[in-house]
């Protein structure tokens, strides 16, 4: 392994996303007007997360910043994210982003990654001390788990893309937050993963499509490792029976992208950094670990020189990166 997280790393990350937090513009709504009244400002619609062009960038800026204030409170970002989180994330603002979900054109918004990820940001709050910043979210974190529990249900075919509305991404984040805030949504994604999932065999991954910025084979895999536990490595043997083979070759390859300043070509930024991350995910599972973390430290080593060459990833690639430099295997 070349490619780590350290203090110093942390605060380049945090100082990067504390840049965009709560800048406004530019900014992508995702809105279906139900009429005139529904025109509003960004700012207006989502009193929190307005910055970071668009709302689930903004709603992962803040889980990485707030994980790393906690994983790195000596570092003097920490006082300028915990400052900004004492204005942010407070009830009187959470209600407004909560009204926005209740409106009647609203039930598909941010389905399902900005759902996961909010999820997210509410399990890194609740393991602070202080957990005025959880309690503040805990209404909204639970609006959208009451979403999850009336979509997955209805879901008869796992979205298998590598974009946005990947159903596996965003299940690990929603998996994590249940097993503590809902066990009966833990034990839905479980039951829903493994029927969807559980059956796969050999798979011939056809990746990176040109705008893509998941792996979708590696965030099944990751999914799968938290829903089956001691069973992983036997599925994932019938899974992906040859990880360094012929087959798998396109998820060892680092994609390639031709303009940064294009912000779905720069998707393919986050292709690299989100395979970093499903590589070391399930390493220990491999029948080499150590290749698993040499091919994650090629796209690693891809991807990290890169992140703040244009807005367009600047707004996020941080948090991918972080995802991928602190995933345990």
């Amino acid at each position: 392994m070349t490619h780590g997280i350290d203090q110093a790393t942390a605060a380049r990350f945090a100082t990067l996303t504390l840049g965009h937090l709560t800048r406004e513009w530019p900014y992508k709504l995702d809105q279906t007007l139900g009429g005139p009244g529904d025109l509003a400002l960004p700012k207006t619609l989502h009193p929190i997360f307005h910055g970071s062009f668009d709302w689930h960038s903004c709603v992962h800026g803040w889980w990485q910043v707030m994980r790393l204030a906690r994983l790195y409170p000596a570092m003097p970002e920490a006082v300028a994210i915990e400052a900004l989180a004492d204005r942010m994330l407070v009830p009187a603002l959470a209600a407004g982003e909560l009204a926005y979900l209740a409106r009647p054109t609203a039930g598909s918004f941010e389905r399902p990654y900005g759902w996961g990820w909010l999820l997210a940001l509410h399990d890194e709050l609740a393991l602070r001390t202080d957990r005025s910043w959880a309690a503040a979210l805990a209404p909204l974190a639970h609006a959208f788990a009451a979403r999850f529990a009336g979509y997955l249900p209805k879901l008869i075919y796992p979205v298998r893309s590598g974009k946005h509305d990947c159903t596996a991404f965003a299940l690990v984040h929603a998996l994590r937050w249940a097993r503590t805030h809902d066990a009966a949504l833990a034990a839905l994604i479980e039951t829903r993963a493994r029927d969807w999932f559980g059956a796969d065999r050999a798979c011939q991954p056809w990746e990176p499509s040109g705008e893509d910025f998941l792996s979708a084979t590696l965030c099944e895999a990751v999914l799968m490792r938290e829903v089956l536990g001691a069973d992983f490595t036997a599925w994932l043997t019938a899974f992906m029976p040859d990880p360094f083979g012929a087959a798998t070759t396109c998820l060892r390859t680092p994609a390639i992208v031709s303009d940064r300043s294009d912000g779905r070509l720069a998707h393919l930024d986050g292709v690299n950094l989100s395979r970093a991350w499903g590589w070391r995910s399930i390493a220990k599972a491999l029948p080499d670990p150590k290749r698993a973390w040499l091919v994650a430290d090629d796209h690693l080593a891809e991807a990290l020189p890169h992140l703040a060459d244009d807005y367009m990833g600047e707004h996020w690639l941080a948090t991918f990166a972080l995802l991928a430099l602190d995933a345990e295997s």
